[in-house]
């Protein structure tokens, strides 16, 4: 995030200007960027220009299929007025809804334009202003352009293309509390430290191929296939995954990861364990992405059911360490986002992971839970 790094501080330096063709012809000059339409972008950031005389922001910023092209880096608008420059990131995941020519809208006809008034102001808390936008981009590398669509489809149309509202009766809401007590169980079994050590020996199996793979820029193809190094068993399909990644990863086979709760599932006798594999890149700020609602509860009513998280942290050079948790591990717990705004009438929404929690526990190795704290996280859960 260097370069966005320069062209805040630079744009910020541009303050006063007061002249939007002004402030773009020197931005577009500094940092060599080309023109697409009203877009101008490199290979870090695009940004469009726009201009207001007052505090409120309006105006038509782009097409939903124009920023499509960009939705996979930065997209910051740049609002210029008498006394500052403002920055706002316009990303799918930092909009509310599509408003302009907006009714053809679905999953399969990217339609619509978005206007000022439909970038988030702010985004978990944190103010969508140009002081925060280091912060806030990594909460949207964690979800395609496909996922954000679903969402603003139904925010903007009312139309609910996908997901199933989990619905709980007596019976399952016993079970889904009692997962607490079995997470707690399970975390001082021998079983637990079979799973650990089955998953440790996956990972030291591929930790070449791990360590090539972390530096794709891609978060959501980098995460894919590290998962499915990891957890899947079509040896074949591996093995040109390891040739062509050994060989700068130029065109690599077509491969899909199932879009289910967990990634690798393990049957004990008292036990019956989903585990969702997460890579951490120590030196990158990063959100992981958590899990979906919904799904979470409806695997929870089940008998025997625990859920846990493998987190594989890499630098620069190697694999450092690897840390199996469980969803309710303190910490991990107190790092847990609610995304309200994906929130619909089908779902109950998703979560995320603040990224410091994780570089925490893969250092501190914790698993304590707080029962209390877990088991009322579940009933908020359950009641929304």
């Amino acid at each position: 995030m260097k370069e966005i790094s320069r062209l805040i501080e630079f744009i910020i330096s541009l303050d006063g200007t007061g002249n939007k063709d002004g402030v773009k012809q020197k931005v577009v000059q500094q940092f060599k960027l080309v023109r697409d339409r009203s877009v101008f972008y490199c290979d870090s950031f695009a940004i469009r220009f726009s201009y207001t005389s007052g505090k409120s922001f309006s105006n038509t910023v782009l097409s939903l299929s124009a920023l499509q092209k960009y939705d996979s880096i930065p997209f910051i608008v740049c609002i210029v007025t008498p006394e500052i420059n403002r920055l706002l990131l316009a990303n799918t995941t930092f909009l509310s809804k599509i408003s302009h020519s907006s009714q053809e809208l679905t999953l399969y006809n990217i339609k619509g334009s978005f206007n000022g008034s439909d970038i988030m102001k702010e985004y978990q808390d944190i103010p969508n202003e140009r002081d925060n936008i280091i912060e806030l981009y990594p909460f949207h590398e964690e979800f395609s352009f496909q996922e954000n669509l679903v969402r603003l489809v139904e925010a903007t149309n009312n139309i609910s293309p996908t997901g199933k509202r989990f619905s709980a009766n007596e019976e399952n809401i016993k079970t889904i509390i009692d997962s607490v007590d079995r997470a707690n169980k399970f975390n001082n079994s021998p079983d637990y430290a079979v799973l650990k050590r089955e998953l440790d020996a996956r990972v030291k199996k591929y930790s070449q191929e791990i360590m090539v793979a972390s530096h794709i820029e891609n978060v959501n193809i980098r995460g894919r296939l590290i998962e499915y190094l990891i957890t899947e068993d079509d040896d074949d399909l591996k093995a040109r995954l390891v040739e062509e990644i050994n060989e700068e990863y130029s065109q690599l086979p077509k491969f899909t990861t199932q879009n289910l709760l967990g990634d690798y599932k393990r049957i004990f006798n008292d036990y019956n364990t989903e585990t969702d594999v997460k890579t951490k890149v120590i030196i990158l700020n990063s959100n992981p992405k958590a899990y979906n609602i919904d799904k979470f509860l409806e695997f929870l009513s089940q008998d025997k059911s625990v859920f846990l998280f493998f987190f594989v942290g890499i630098n620069d050079v190697a694999v450092t360490n690897t840390c199996l948790v469980s969803v309710f591990q303190k910490d991990l717990l107190g790092g847990t986002v609610y995304l309200r705004h994906w929130a619909g009438r089908n779902s109950r929404g998703v979560t995320q992971f603040m990224g410091k929690v994780i570089d925490q526990l893969l250092v501190e190795q914790r698993q304590d839970i707080d029962v209390e704290k877990a088991k009322a996280f579940l009933a908020e859960l359950i009641k929304l």
